[in-house]
């Protein structure tokens, strides 16, 4: 059965949960933080407590698959099993794998994901367009069909990312932009938000010369450690503010393995979010 648009799904959940993003990122070095080994075993606890604090709570849990596939299929059994106990408990479930290729390949990237019968399927991925935007439409075909959503990088935080996303094309629009004006069309006319959003990163300061209207959400990393805050929300989204889902990692994941304290500290930015969001 296809579920119903991750859009409608994602705006319900913000609603009801707060618009909060956090990731399931186990570095090594947070392991070892938590007093954990950096081995299988260990990621499954991490992993296993995350989803266990989180997932009845928070709007969007978002794995980093890379951190899952550096221990070979045991790790992405543990990554399969933390996707279907989050979604099991109500969060909705981002796979940041950040998949870009073209034709058939890109097919069996977004099966993986974003077939509904797929065992690690989630409710959306990020995707990379810079194979160009076209290279992504068996992607967008497969979530449309399955009821799920992308998240594609069209401002991203990291500083090299500039080079390619704010190089003018001959239109004089550049790259960022003419990402987000493709996902706007995906997302027109779509009630009450489109299911393809952006990756956006908090940290960039005014993006007022952009156009982040697109119906969509904008997944906002770095939010915490990377340096950005919830007071910065209003000026870098502007009137697209509504449709930002912050995302927060070692912020919050630092605060391991207690879960209580997991829990408080997702609680303190979600609070600090909300206040943003209505004192905006």
């Amino acid at each position: 059965m296809t579920l119903e648009p991750f859009g409608a799904r994602l705006r319900r959940a913000m609603d009801e949960r707060g618009p909060l993003c956090v990731g399931i990122d186990p570095h090594a070095s947070l392991l070892l933080e938590w007093g954990l080994n950096d081995d299988v075993a260990g990621l499954e606890r991490f992993s296993r407590t995350v989803v266990e604090a989180m997932a009845d709570r928070i709007a969007v849990l978002k794995p980093q698959s890379a951190f899952f596939e550096r221990f070979g299929s045991r790790g992405i059994a543990v990554l399969e099993k933390s996707v279907q106990e989050a979604r099991a408990a109500g969060a909705l479930v981002v796979m940041d794998a950040k998949r870009g290729d073209i034709g058939s390949t890109m097919a069996a990237y977004a099966e993986s994901f974003l077939h509904k019968d797929a065992p690690a399927f989630s409710d959306a991925l990020t995707v990379s367009p810079y194979l160009g935007y076209g290279s992504l439409s068996p992607a967008v075909a497969l979530a449309r069909e399955s009821g799920a959503g992308l998240f594609v990088l069209a401002l991203t935080s990291n500083p090299e990312g500039g080079e390619v996303q704010h190089a003018v094309r001959a239109d004089g629009r550049d790259v960022g932009a003419t990402m987000l004006a493709h996902l706007a069309v995906e997302n027109a006319g779509e009630e009450p938000l489109g299911s393809f959003g952006a990756v956006v990163g908090a940290t960039l300061g005014d993006l007022s010369s952009y156009d982040l209207g697109i119906n969509g959400p904008l997944l906002a990393p770095g939010v915490g450690a990377q340096g950005a805050t919830p007071k910065d929300l209003p000026r870098v989204f502007g009137s697209a503010l509504r449709n930002v889902v912050p995302s927060v990692s070692r912020g919050v994941l630092r605060h391991g393995p207690d879960v209580s304290a997991l829990r408080d500290a997702a609680e303190r930015f979600a609070e600090e979010i909300r206040v943003t969001l209505t004192s905006a």
